[in-house]
């Protein structure tokens, strides 16, 4: 699938799953915004200069641009940078997130609010950015990274789910309010557990057994097949990436 000429925002790039689909876009031609918070190396590996470079030297078109999904002024600097610099916004991939399973009763309030902050308030601050500028190029494709685990209620509560099975609700109605400015909005899940830098710092400690384990790059591929439509296709969805058949 061809994504020659779009222009792709990507949000919490800069290592793990949105740094695989940074990539994938990529590939398939589109002009890539690399956004995150980490311009320098930190705890967890991976900065988007370095996510960036990779992409150009692959023979792609990405660019580094720091954003704070939690910082309306950082984000609304960031869309305009790329508006910039690539001359528009036609896919936006709103992936950055924070990870925390522990039982809510001995979960920290500071805790708690990271996770709406940066895995709800984030997916609203970018999405409110990025949706004037998809509408401008008439129409494109929204698409929030959330998880399987809003489906687990059996196995209990977390901050994590609960703040993304929220993202989950914003666009799905997201996506009545923009059918008719033919912009797709669907959310995409791993069909199971990808073992990223995040997970592997945030995931207390469980042990998945392999068969739980899927590659990143099935969550790059997914991601390009919801990209390169708009509300003409499929919108106001939840998909999980290795069941995306259409």
């Amino acid at each position: 699938m061809s994504l020659t000429g779009k222009v792709a925002f990507v949000a919490g790039a800069s290592r793990g799953i949105g740094a695989t689909i940074a990539a994938a876009l990529a590939a398939e031609g589109a002009a890539v915004a690399v956004a995150a918070r980490s311009e320098e190396q930190g705890k967890l590996p991976g900065t988007i200069g370095s996510v960036a470079a990779a992409i150009n030297e692959s023979g792609g078109h990405a660019f580094p641009v720091a954003c704070d999904v939690t910082d309306e002024e950082s984000v609304n600097k960031a869309v305009a940078k790329t508006v910039s610099e690539l001359g528009g916004i036609d896919i936006l991939v709103a992936n950055a997130g924070v990870l925390w399973l522990g039982p809510i009763e001995t979960t920290p309030l500071k805790r708690w609010q990271l996770c709406l902050d940066v895995n709800l308030t984030g997916v609203f601050l970018v999405t409110k950015a990025v949706v004037p500028e998809v509408r401008k190029r008439g129409g494109g494709s929204l698409i929030a990274i959330t998880t399987t685990g809003v489906d687990m209620i059996e196995h209990g509560s977390n901050a994590y789910w609960v703040s993304k099975a929220a993202a989950e609700r914003l666009y799905l109605g997201l996506a009545a309010d923009l059918r008719e400015d033919n912009i797709a909005v669907n959310c995409l899940s791993p069909s199971r557990v990808v073992l990223t830098e995040g997970w592997q710092a945030g995931g207390s400690g469980l042990q998945i057994p392999p068969e739980m384990v899927e590659p990143p790059e099935a969550m790059g591929r997914a991601a390009v097949r919801l990209a390169g439509q708009d509300a003409r296709g499929v919108t106001g969805t939840v998909q999980r990436s290795e069941a995306l058949t259409f």
